[in-house]
C-alpha cells in the first residue's frame, strides 16, 4: 500500500473516529475527567472581573453603600469597604484561576503524551510486521511522517483542544451569565451577533482535509530528502550533487508553502468578517444600551459590566471557533492514523502454520515465478533441488534474479506461482518465526544497529552465552578489531555502524549470523563491496560460517564458486544452466563458460601468478 495515496476518507465520520480512539483513551479516562473538572473553574472565573464592575461602578464610583437583606437582617456595606474588598477579591480569584490553569495544563500534557505514546507503540508494533514490499513502496520520509507526526497531531492535540473547548465553553457561559444578569435584552443581541460571526468556520472543512493530506505527502518528501542527504553524503560529495539536493529541497519547501498558503487564502478572510460582524454587534449593544440607561431599565454599572463581558466573550468565542477548525485537522490526522492500523502485511502466518526445528533433507524450488510489478516477471519457472549440506552458487547477469531467488526463501516476498518446499513442506505452511530462525543471511551491505558490538552480535541469538559470543568473534576473525577498541565488545557503534570499516562491519554481521546457528546460510554478495585485503579476511570468516551448512551464495569470487557443489546460472529470470564448475565449463557456448571467460579467468590467472 502506497501511503502517499491515502486520503483519510473517514476523517468526517466523527463517531467512527471516536470509537476507534476510545481504546487508547480508556486507560486515562480518570485523568481526562479530572482535567475537565479543573478546566471548568478556569473558564467560569473569566466572568469574575466583569461581574465585579457592576457593584464597583454602582456603589464605589457612585458613593453609595450596599444594603442587603440576609435572612431578615439588613446588612450595610459601606462603599469605602467595597472599594477595598472588590479589587482584593479580583486578585484572589485571579490567583486561584492561575493555580487551576497550571493543574489543567499539567493534566492535559500528561494525558495527551501518554495517549500519543500508546498509539505510537501500537503503530510501531504494526510497522515492524510489515513485509518488504511495504518498505519498497514507501519512502522513509512518508513512513516517518505517518507513524510519528500524525499520532502527535492527532492524539496530543486532541486532548489539548478538548481542554480548550471546555475552558472556552465555560468561560463563554460565565460571561453570558453576567450579561444576562446585567440585561437579558442586550444579551440576546450580543450572543446572536457573535454566534453569526463563527458560521464561516464550517465552510473550510473539506479544504482542511485536502490541504492536510497534501501537506503530509510534501512533509514526507522533505524528510526523505534529509535522510537521503545524510545516508548518501559521500555519493553526493563525490558527484557534486549539492546543488541538485538543494534544488530538490527548495522545490519541496516552495510546494509546502503553496499548499499552506492556499489554506490561508481561504481561511484568513474569516477573521476580518468575524471582526466586522462582532463590531456590528457591539455597535448595536452600545446604541440599545444607551437607550436602556436613559429609560432607567439599566444602571451604568450594569452596562459597564455587560460591555466588559461582551468584549471578554470575544476571546473564548474566537478560541472556540479556532479550536473547532483545528479539530477538523486533528480528525484528518486521526483518519490517517487509523488507516495505518488497518494495513495488513501481505505475508502472514496461516492459522495452522507448522513449526520446524531443522532442515532434514532438502529445499526445492518448483516452477517458481515472481514479479515485483504486475506483468513484469523477474523469475520464470525456476526449478531447483538443493540437498542438505550442499553449497549452491548463483551466478548470472546483473539484475537477472539471483538476489530475488534467495529473498523468496525467508519469505521477504511470496512467490507469484509455484512453490518453495522445505523438507517437502511449502514454506507458506511454515510459521514465519521458525522458518526464519533456520536461516542466517549475510548481505552485501549489512545493517548494524545503534548500540554496542556485543548487542549487535546478540541480535542473531539473544540467548547466546558468553562462550557462544567469543567463539563467534574468533570464527569471524574479529579478535584483532575487538582488541584494538578501548571498550572491546562493549564499544558503542555509531548509526549504521559507521565507526567501523566495511570489512569490520561485515565480520560483525558474520558473527551475528554465527551465534544464530542456523542450518541454512544465505550469502548475498557478502564480499563484493570490499577491497582485496578486507575481502580475504572476510572470506575466511565466511568459510567458518558455512561449515556443515546448506548454503546459497551469490558471489563474484571464483574460488567460492569453484568450491560449490552446484552452480546455477540465472539469466533474465530463467535457470539456464546447472552443474559443477567443470561440467559447466565443458558446455560449448554455454552461459557459464562465457561468464567465466569474461569475469573469472582473470581471477584465476591472478591467483596462479600470485
Amino acid at each position: 500500500m502506497k501511503l502517499k495515496n491515502t486520503t483519510a476518507e473517514n476523517s468526517f465520520r466523527y463517531t467512527w473516529l471516536l470509537q476507534r480512539a476510545f481504546p487508547f483513551v480508556k486507560p486515562f479516562l480518570f485523568r481526562i475527567f479530572l482535567g475537565v473538572l479543573v478546566a471548568i473553574p478556569v473558564g467560569l472565573l473569566d466572568g469574575v472581573t466583569a461581574f465585579a464592575l457592576k457593584p464597583y461602578m454602582d456603589y464605589v464610583i457612585g458613593h453609595k453603600d450596599l444594603i442587603m437583606n440576609i435572612m431578615g437582617h439588613t446588612v450595610t456595606v459601606p462603599y469605602g469597604t467595597l472599594a477595598a474588598i472588590i479589587p482584593f477579591g479580583v486578585v484572589l480569584f485571579a490567583m486561584f484561576q492561575g493555580i487551576m490553569r497550571y493543574l489543567n495544563d499539567y493534566l492535559t500534557d500528561w494525558t495527551s503524551q501518554k495517549i500519543t505514546n500508546s498509539i505510537k507503540e501500537k503503530l510501531f508494533a504494526s510497522l515492524v510486521t510489515m513485509d518488504s514490499k511495504f518498505f519498497d513502496e514507501n519512502s522513509s520520509g512518508i513512513i516517518i511522517t505517518r507513524y510519528l507526526s500524525d499520532p502527535d497531531a492527532a492524539a496530543r492535540n486532541f486532548i489539548q483542544q478538548i481542554k480548550s473547548i471546555v475552558t472556552s465553553v465555560f468561560g463563554a457561559g460565565s460571561l453570558i451569565a453576567v450579561m444576562l444578569l446585567s440585561s437579558w435584552k442586550l444579551a440576546v443581541v450580543g450572543v446572536v451577533v457573535l454566534g453569526c460571526a463563527f458560521l464561516p468556520m464550517a465552510l473550510i472543512r473539506k479544504k482542511i482535509k485536502e490541504t492536510s493530506n497534501k501537506g503530509m505527502v510534501v512533509g514526507g518528501n522533505i524528510t526523505t530528502n534529509f535522510n537521503e542527504t545524510y545516508s548518501g553524503n559521500k555519493v553526493m560529495t563525490a558527484y557534486s550533487l549539492q546543488e541538485h539536493q538543494k534544488t530538490e529541497f527548495n522545490k519541496q519547501i516552495h510546494e509546502s508553502f503553496d499548499i499552506n498558503i492556499s489554506l490561508t487564502k481561504r481561511s484568513a478572510w474569516m477573521s476580518p468578517i468575524m471582526y466586522f460582524i462582532a463590531s456590528i454587534g457591539i455597535a448595536c449593544v452600545l446604541h440599545y444600551g444607551t437607550h436602556l440607561i436613559i429609560t432607567g431599565e439599566m444602571t451604568a454599572g450594569s452596562f459597564a459590566s455587560f460591555v466588559t463581558s461582551l468584549l471578554l466573550l470575544y476571546k473564548p468565542m474566537k478560541t472556540l471557533g479556532g479550536t473547532l477548525t483545528s479539530l477538523q485537522s486533528i480528525f484528518v490526522s486521526f483518519g490517517r492514523v487509523f488507516e495505518l492500523f488497518d494495513i495488513r502485511p501481505e505475508i502472514t502466518n496461516k492459522p495452522d502454520a507448522k513449526e520446524i526445528d531443522n532442515l532434514n533433507n532438502s529445499i526445492d524450488f518448483e516452477n517458481v515465478c515472481f514479479e515485483y510489478e504486475k506483468d513484469r516477471p523477474v523469475l520464470n519457472n525456476i526449478n531447483l533441488h538443493v540437498n542438505k549440506g550442499e553449497t549452491i552458487a548463483l551466478v548470472g547477469n546483473s539484475g537477472g534474479g539471483k538476489s530475488t531467488l534467495v529473498n523468496l526463501l525467508p519469505r521477504f516476498y511470496d512467490v507469484l506461482s509455484g512453490s518453495i518446499k522445505f523438507d517437502g513442506v511449502d514454506i507458506r505452511d511454515i510459521s514465519l518465526e521458525s522458518l526464519r530462525h533456520n536461516i542466517s543471511i549475510v548481505f552485501q551491505d549489512n545493517f548494524l544497529f545503534t548500540g554496542t558490538i556485543r548487542e549487535n552480535i546478540l541480535l542473531g541469538n539473544p540467548s547466546a552465552t558468553e562462550e557462544d559470543i567469543n567463539n563467534a568473534v574468533k570464527s569471524a576473525h574479529l579478535e584483532d578489531v575487538i582488541d584494538s577498541l578501548p571498550d572491546g565488545l562493549d564499544t558503542l557503534l555509531g548509526e549504521r555502524g559507521t565507526s567501523l570499516s566495511g570489512g569490520q562491519r561485515q565480520r560483525v554481521a558474520i558473527a551475528r549470523a554465527m551465534v544464530r546457528q542456523s542450518p541454512i546460510v544465505i550469502l548475498d554478495e557478502a564480499t563484493s563491496a570490499l577491497d582485496n585485503k578486507s575481502e580475504a579476511v572476510v572470506q575466511k570468516a565466511l568459510d567458518e560460517l558455512i561449515k556443515n551448512k546448506t548454503v546459497f551464495v551469490i558471489a563474484h569470487r571464483l574460488s567460492t564458486i569453484q568450491n560449490a557443489d552446484k552452480i546455477a546460472v540465472i539469466n533474465e529470470g530463467h535457470l539456464v544452466e546447472l552443474g559443477t564448475h567443470e561440467e559447466l565449463l565443458n558446455i560449448e557456448g554455454g552461459q557459464y563458460r562465457i561468464l567465466y571467460d569474461m569475469q573469472f579467468r582473470k581471477q584465476e590467472t591472478a591467483t596462479v601468478a600470485g
